[in-house]
């Protein structure tokens, strides 16, 4: 120990002469930056690295083992809660900061480490905009990052509430004695302890035991901020009786006026939010405001929206991240009224997404519950419940928006139940309401506003993308379990010999299909030609699987439309080939979505479905079938997000969703319908009102060039509502076909 003694009485000089300058001092009211304390503290720090770096890793010098036995620290931190000398409480958090930071050593485990550490949290933030914010934020996110690296300590940090309320009512008082007697080594308790016997940086174990042996006496004990105890009444809270203060500090930065202190304290609750210690995280929800500080900030900046604002303005504002809040409104070209607040709506909500998605799961869950009852439910759900127009419009596009752009399976979750409730029974029409919010939202799909239509539709559409299983179960399989769609006949022995021989049992061809027998006679339904763009079906695909034929399904989607209602054949690029490549890759990204939800390769067997039950599609299908079969009188814009979702639909990998929107041969029990028999009877409609209509063909095709742009916009066409609803109704017989075509491949190649 020879060489490094110098080295300690260095040390010891520098220490001294700090608590000299307090015995000696009359003027407490100079500033810090007068004295030479802030150069005493560089030094100590310098002579500390020093021995560190002279010695064996994880080896403790003398200099360290006299500021532990000598609790530096402790004194260090009452100096600063008095603030004395003026600025003192600045240079003892960057002294803290800079030994937890650049010391390699464990320390935190030390109790005369922790302990101050644990006093200093508790001054941090307890005023806004003090001139050691700074310094503040500092230190609480270097004490972060180290728990980050060794996430048991944090149990350290959760603090019986006698422990916190002791120190807080406690005074601040000095006296010379105290500072004199520093150099005694002893422990709260009196007794001396050898060097030998100090922790060490692998004493943590040693330490927690020794921890409670002392918590009691160092609640009662003259340790220097604690002499005159007097509890004050405000730390008597009814929350549980663990106190976080490292948490509670934080909170309070995250509402300071400077935009950086705030986003660097943000940024330390997510470190502390992912620790794994499940002590921790029931201790973040249940003993911290943190879920009612997500929510409320949440819920002040969604009530500072605008009542009206364009959903335009809504869906396009740029991506939000919720660290780069910098708007300058001066700057922004694209500026509408409300954009600032929107922003700052959206990259609040990003951060809590974010905090959520890294959260110990407890604590995820916690913090998601929290957010969808005092946010959504207390907050969003009278927007969209309301009558006004522009209110359910700028409500609804703030939710699709919220939905596109949450991340975080345990907050999409909540927000799913929050939307469409956690019901997984068949849905009958009697209980159609059982979810408010859910039948209002699907009523709205058929508003009379198109606008609210067009918006609400799609806010489904992207739900329905979302990687969560209970989404589409809740709005359609539920309803589909049983197939109860279907009429079950057992098979006869002359039935099983007509599938042999690849022929489907009880499937009629469209020609005799009496929904059919209003069409014109002129054979409109004569088989295609196999398309160019689909391989021929290879003779061991003949299906004796209970599969249609997949050119049988997909002839019958392409032959719906009548040829004098058909466009698309007079216009280059059209054809039903450009929709194969969109459906693989949609399909391709459904199945990745699904590939956890385990579900079955093929439909239920009859034999185990309740067949008796009466069928009820659900209230969502209800919606849109009865919007498909008036797809020749709405506008082209509701025409188009309809058929959107429907699509969307057909291409999840379900046997019962492709059964009973993909396939046109399914028997269906009387009183219930499919997608295709919707667009049979819209079909049967249409041929009934081409007669009526002169230059029926001319004008469809001059449509079509328009909506294309291949035509310059003229004088108005006649019936430009059937003629556009005719056109989006060829495309998306087009686009089932193209689906059918691609699921079935899917299906039939290993």
């Amino acid at each position: 120990l020879a060489p490094s003694l110098p080295l300690q009485e260095d040390f010891v000089y520098h220490w001294k002469a700090i608590t000299h300058y307090y015995i000696e001092t009359s003027d407490d009211k100079a500033p810090v930056t007068d004295t030479n304390i802030p150069s005493h503290l560089e030094q100590m720090l310098d002579i500390l690295l020093q021995e560190e770096n002279e010695r064996e890793s994880g080896e403790t010098g003398p200099c360290m083992e006299y500021l532990l036995h000598h609790k530096i620290l402790e004194t260090l931190y009452t100096l600063g809660k008095a603030d004395c000398p003026p600025g003192m409480k600045q240079q003892v958090l960057a002294f803290y900061t800079k030994l937890l930071g650049r010391i390699q050593q464990p320390l935190l485990p030390h109790i005369n480490v922790h302990r101050p550490v644990q006093k200093l949290i508790r001054l941090c933030g307890e005023v806004l905009a003090t001139p050691t914010e700074n310094e503040e934020i500092q230190f609480l996110c270097i004490v972060c990052a180290k728990l980050k690296e060794d996430p048991y300590l944090v149990n350290f940090f959760l603090e019986s509430k006698l422990k916190a309320m002791a120190s807080k009512g406690s005074a601040s008082v000095i006296t010379e004695d105290m500072l004199k007697g520093q150099d005694s080594l002893t422990t709260d308790t009196g007794q001396a302890v050898q060097p030998e016997e100090m922790p060490s940086a692998a004493g943590a174990e040693h330490m927690e035991k020794e921890d409670d042996l002392l918590q009691q006496a160092d609640d009662l004990s003259f340790s220097m901020d604690e002499l005159n105890v007097t509890s004050s009444p405000e730390s008597s809270t009814v929350r549980p009786n663990q106190d976080y203060n490292l948490v509670n500090s934080l909170l309070n930065l995250t509402k300071s006026p400077d935009g950086r202190i705030a986003v660097k304290a943000c940024e330390g609750l997510m470190l502390l939010v992912s620790l794994p210690e499940p002590a921790a995280a029931k201790c973040l929800t249940q003993s911290t405001c943190l879920c009612e500080l997500l929510t409320d900030r949440l819920a002040t900046l969604y009530k500072a929206l605008p009542q009206s604002l364009d959903p335009l303005d809504i869906e396009t504002v740029e991506a939000i991240n919720w660290g780069l809040d910098s708007y300058s409104h001066k700057e922004d070209a694209s500026a509408f009224p409300g954009k600032r607040a929107l922003i700052s709506f959206l990259s609040w909500f990003d951060y809590c997404d974010q905090l959520i998605k890294e959260a110990q799961k407890t604590a995820a869950v916690a913090m998601a519950k929290a957010v969808r009852e005092r946010f959504f439910i207390d907050v969003m759900e009278p927007q969209l419940m309301q009558t006004s127009e522009i209110g359910i419009l700028t409500s609804t596009a703030l939710l699709h928006r919220v939905v596109r752009q949450v991340t975080s399976d345990v907050l999409l979750q909540e927000i799913v139940y929050f939307i469409l409730g956690e019901h997984r029974e068949p849905e009958t029409l009697a209980d159609i309401n059982r979810h408010p919010l859910r039948h209002r939202l699907i009523e709205h799909c058929d508003h009379i506003s198109d606008e609210i239509s067009i918006m609400t539709l799609r806010m489904f559409e992207h739900l329905l993308q979302k990687p969560n299983e209970h989404i589409l179960y809740n709005l359609v399989l539920r309803n589909l379990e049983e197939r109860n769609y279907m009429e079950y006949k057992p098979l006869s022995q002359e039935d099983k010999d007509v599938v042999e021989n690849g022929q489907i049992a009880g499937a009629v061809d469209l020609e005799e299909d009496p929904l059919f027998t209003d069409l014109s006679p002129d054979n409109t339904l004569s088989t295609q030609e196999w398309l160019s763009a689909s391989p021929p079906v290879s003779p061991e695909h003949s299906k004796n699987d209970g599969k249609t034929e997949v050119h049988k399904i997909v002839n019958s989607f392409l032959c719906l439309v009548p040829d004098e209602a058909k466009s698309s054949y007079h216009v280059e690029g059209t054809g039903y080939d450009t929709y194969l490549r969109d459906a693989h890759r949609q399909f391709r990204d459904y199945c990745v979505i699904c590939l956890r939800w385990e579900w079955p390769g093929s439909p239920r067997s009859l034999e185990k479905c309740n067949l008796e039950a009466s069928f009820f599609e659900g209230h969502f299908l209800k919606v849109l079938f009865e919007r498909m079969g008036r797809i020749l009188d709405q506008p082209y814009d509701v025409n188009l997000q309809v058929t959107s979702v429907l699509s969307k639909l057909s291409l999840f990998p379900h046997p019962h969703i492709h059964e009973y929107l993909l396939d046109p041969y399914v028997n269906l029990a009387s009183g219930c319908r499919s997608l295709f028999s919707v667009i049979v009877r819209v079909v049967g409609d249409l041929m009934v009102r081409i007669q009526r209509i002169p230059d029926f063909t001319p004008k469809l095709l001059l449509v079509r060039k328009r909506l294309l742009g291949l035509e310059p916009e003229g004088p108005i066409i006649d019936h430009m509502t059937l003629l556009e609803g005719v056109i989006v109704l060829e495309e998306f017989c087009k686009e089932l076909a193209a689906i059918a075509f691609v699921k079935y491949h899917a299906s039939s190649t290993p």
